[in-house]
């Protein structure tokens, strides 16, 4: 029964993917809402942010329809899998893990990473440094894996569904530093009242092995003719000075990277 379950599902994505082949007319793009400043959830319950104004941009381009759809961080690839959507713009990095279960456009995006901790707080990048500490870190991001891979049982990691779970657990002191993209935790904390009472701390984290080539746009492996849609309208982006608009409403430096 399984294996024909199986057989099923494989054809059925395979049909799929034919119809996908086809003129793209609506590119629906599945975002996190909960990342500032890659993307938000305002108290209007709308979409906002980086990811979303370049989501609308990169369609413009494309003369496609734009549709957005929120989706926990947790569950945002087995959606894309589940045809909720058709791509991720959602600060995800290019991984090689993640490319074995989808594929991703070039980036859109290169962040460093850092730790963030209150003012006046011993920090050391090392398992001695941070043996006993516990990090605040968002479930199954590359930040989660890269400290489970380095550090293991040396470090206690706590693990939150948004950044700004984590942030709340920083400031009441239930755990020692917090470890996510800088912008995020920019936005996120230290421009916030009551971020002055924090701080970066330790360098910035950037090794590709973990973090990989910066963000990029993930889509279903069949669907090769989006990706190679959305690859063009980025460079597009670039070149007509649209990118820049949409970055400079967010960051004071070309969040694009070398």
């Amino acid at each position: 029964m399984k294996k024909l379950w199986v057989a099923g599902a494989v054809m059925a994505t395979l049909a799929a993917g034919a119809v996908q082949a086809k003129e793209w007319k609506t590119v629906r793009f599945g975002i996190e809402g909960a990342y500032p400043p890659f993307s938000w959830t305002d108290e209007n319950g709308e979409l906002q942010g980086f990811d979303v104004d370049m989501a609308n941009a990169l369609c413009e381009q494309m003369q496609v329809k734009c549709q957005l759809v929120a989706q926990d961080w947790d569950g945002i690839i087995p959606a894309l899998l589940a045809r909720k959507y058709d791509a991720i713009i959602a600060a995800m990095s290019i991984t090689e893990e993640r490319k074995r279960t989808v594929d991703f456009t070039g980036k859109y995006a290169l962040v460093p990473n850092k730790f963030v901790a209150p003012k006046g707080a011993e920090f050391e990048l090392s398992k001695e440094g941070l043996a006993g500490k516990k990090v605040g870190v968002q479930i199954a991001t590359t930040h989660d894996k890269y400290l489970t891979d380095n550090f293991g049982g040396d470090v206690s990691l706590v693990r939150y569904g948004n950044a700004d779970e984590a942030y709340l657990d920083l400031k009441a002191g239930r755990v020692d530093y917090v470890f996510l993209d800088a912008t995020a935790i920019e936005e996120g904390l230290l421009n916030k009242e009551g971020g002055d009472a924090f701080e970066f701390v330790g360098p910035s984290v950037t090794d590709e092995k973990w973090f990989g080539e910066g963000f990029g746009i993930a889509v279903r492996k069949q669907d090769k003719d989006l990706k190679e849609k959305l690859n063009q309208a980025i460079l597009e982006l670039r070149e007509n000075g649209k990118y820049q608009e949409v970055n400079s409403k967010y960051f004071d430096y070309d969040v694009y990277g070398e």
